[in-house]
């Protein structure tokens, strides 16, 4: 697929036009600088074909992340096809911009210069110091008011390499959600599964400020991985409350849900999250990470107590991991798959209704007044979650007592009690 990289300093609104390409708001976008630190990904959808656009971080921020961005950025470059070079359309040029265009110089990348949050026609009389960067004439666009994004996409295709064959198989990819509180281990963990620092690691929590999504494919499976914001008690700043937000709809984006958890900070956070993911209908993996500082003397005290603050969650599978020796790396996606397929089981209504006969014989089926409930019969009418539609004579007969008996029911005899899945009651009058 082809590849198109937005670079620029920070704040000159990367972010804002990567949301308006993809056509959704995937990135964080908030005015201060710097709210992007890492690599984001999307495929953009357009007549003429689809491109991967990459968001970058800023250059020369002129904090402690430059370095890394750099490094970041340096990677991006390597196999782009074409640079977005952004600078803010109403703004002076600085000395950082000046600095990013003799940078790309050096690249040798095709480059299209991007002047941003030009919302009105007659700010375009304005761009002329834009030409000192040597790059050609700007395309002015603005995120806000969706203006000039289709003369930049002509540009675009005028940059990309003509490709034979521009049709590319449809591949399935499973989409994992890492999620935790701030510095339980998750952009460490994404690292090591990827071999590379791909997303910035730090010991100061709250480091990944926005939900980072990366493809990746494992044993012949492809999956996409994203990396979320820490979730926080309380958040400090609107930054930190929109990230949060972005990793609550990363969950219920997401195919799988692997819920990161510090062996030594268990809490009430992660019963929220595991909740939240588990009304949203996605399974839930529980990755106990660190288990290399666990000493093998502690380590069944720790299980133990472990056990104990996740008691509401014993149903849920988890796998003992360390990013730092890559223990259990690889089990990690073998659990991810059998719960994807977990969540995408469908039984046969013959089957479901054998299975019925059988759990009505060995209760007592609640009762209102002499009158009786009756399961006329049963069918499943979704996957992912699995939704199973019991048609009944009169809903309002059914207890919580006796719908909890049929979840138990369907948990073990089905096999489905690691993953959600969902009952509804249907009123239908019997025949005769």
């Amino acid at each position: 697929m082809h590849k198109v990289v937005i670079v620029g300093r920070p704040n000159v609104g990367k972010s804002s036009l990567f949301n308006r390409l993809l056509g959704k708001r995937s990135a964080v976008v908030a005015d201060v600088p710097g709210v992007t630190r890492d690599l984001k990904e999307g495929v953009v959808e357009t007549d003429q074909g689809r491109f991967l656009l990459v968001d970058t971080g800023g250059l020369w921020s002129g904090d402690k992340w430059e370095r890394k961005i750099q490094e970041k950025v340096d990677r991006a470059l390597e196999d782009a096809e074409v640079v977005l070079f952004a600078v803010d359309g109403r703004s002076e040029l600085t000395q950082a911009d000046y600095e990013v265009a003799e940078y790309l110089r050096r690249k040798g990348k095709p480059v299209i210069l991007v002047a941003t949050k030009v919302d009105d026609p007659k700010h375009e009389h304005y761009l002329g110091p834009l030409y000192a960067l040597g790059f050609g004439d700007p395309i002015p666009t603005s995120s806000e008011h969706a203006r000039g994004l289709e003369d930049l996409l002509e540009a675009i295709w005028k940059k990309l390499p003509v490709r034979h064959i521009e049709s590319e198989p449809e591949v399935v990819a499973i989409k994992l959600a890492l999620v935790g509180r701030p510095n339980a281990g998750k952009s460490s963990l994404l690292n090591a599964i990827l071999g590379e620092e791909r997303v910035i690691v730090s010991e100061e929590p709250g480091t990944t400020r926005d939900a980072i999504d990366v493809a990746f494919s494992f044993r012949g499976q492809n999956f996409v991985l994203v990396d979320t914001a820490g979730i926080r008690k309380r958040p400090e700043t609107l930054v930190e409350e929109l990230a949060i937000k972005r990793s609550l709809r990363a969950i219920e984006e997401a195919d799988v849900v692997l819920l990161v958890v510090d062996p030594f900070q268990v809490g009430d956070r992660e019963l929220k999250l595991a909740n939240h993911a588990q009304e949203a209908g996605k399974p839930v993996l529980l990755v106990i990470t660190k288990w290399d500082l666990v000493r093998k003397e502690e380590a069944p005290k720790v299980r133990r107590e472990l056990k104990d603050k996740l008691a509401h969650f014993e149903h849920l599978p988890r796998v003992y991991t360390s990013a730092f020796t890559r223990q259990n790396l690889d089990k990690i996606f073998a659990e991810a798959v059998r719960l994807y397929e977990l969540n995408h089981t469908r039984i046969p209504t013959a089957e479901l209704n054998r299975w019925l006969s059988v759990w009505t014989a060995k209760v007592q089926l609640p009762n209102f007044k002499g009158k009786p409930l009756k399961i006329l019969y049963a069918t499943q009418a979704e996957v992912a979650p699995p939704t199973f539609v019991f048609f009944v004579n009169r809903p309002e007969f059914v207890t919580r007592a006796f719908e909890n008996y049929l979840k138990n029911r369907i948990g073990e005899d089905l096999g489905l009690k690691e993953v959600p899945f969902r009952l509804i009651f249907r009123g239908r009058r019997e025949e005769g």
